[in-house]
């Protein structure tokens, strides 16, 4: 039984080795992870935690840094085979007959596995929907642990460029080579 429908492509940054997701954080959380270079004793292991491989969705989501809670926003970038192994075992959150078969199937397989994915429209700077779809998908138990740490390669903090990328926009002067370049995704 399919878990990610393969007729939506999305964008993200990625090389042969490693794939750029964004998360927002709030401060105390961003500056534990931002000293430790993992995650640390705020960030609680126990809940669920949504990784977003596309910049713009990302920033529309958190408002460019600027939501309760979502003030830091951290580019993080994972193995290849982590990212894959996240999508291998991610179900949807919403119920699709002709991928889940049973509605009960799909509540169990739900309630099983460690990966959701949800599907939204991208977005451009001004936060208007494209036709392309971007992915999220919410990591719990052993898909946190793994990911924290076994997958994470590096982690930056990009809240002062994502700033200026707001002001820049607010202005009319964004330069849109700003932009982390973003193709459609292929798994090794």
């Amino acid at each position: 039984m399919k878990r990610v429908p393969t007729y939506k492509g999305f964008y993200a940054k990625y090389t042969d080795r490693y794939v750029t997701v964004y998360q927002a954080f709030n401060h105390l959380i961003a500056d534990e992870i931002m000293d430790k270079k993992t995650f640390g004793p705020s960030f609680k292991l126990d809940r669920m935690t949504w990784i977003k491989p596309s910049f713009l969705w990302m920033m529309h989501r958190s408002g460019w840094g600027s939501k309760n809670d979502q003030e830091r926003i951290l580019s993080i970038d994972l193995s290849r085979e982590g990212f894959d192994y996240i999508l291998s075992k991610a179900v949807l959150t919403k119920y699709k007959p002709k991928i889940h078969g049973s509605s009960a199937e799909w509540k169990a397989m739900l309630s099983e596995s460690d990966v959701v994915c949800q599907w939204d429209p991208d977005r451009d700077i001004y936060g208007n929907k494209l036709d392309r779809r971007a992915i999220q998908l919410g990591l719990r138990g052993e898909a946190v642990q793994k990911y924290v740490n076994d997958w994470i390669h590096t982690i930056n903090d990009i809240t002062d460029m994502v700033h200026d990328c707001k002001r820049q926009i607010s202005h009319g002067s964004f330069n849109s080579d700003l932009l982390p370049v973003e193709r459609e995704y292929h798994t090794n």
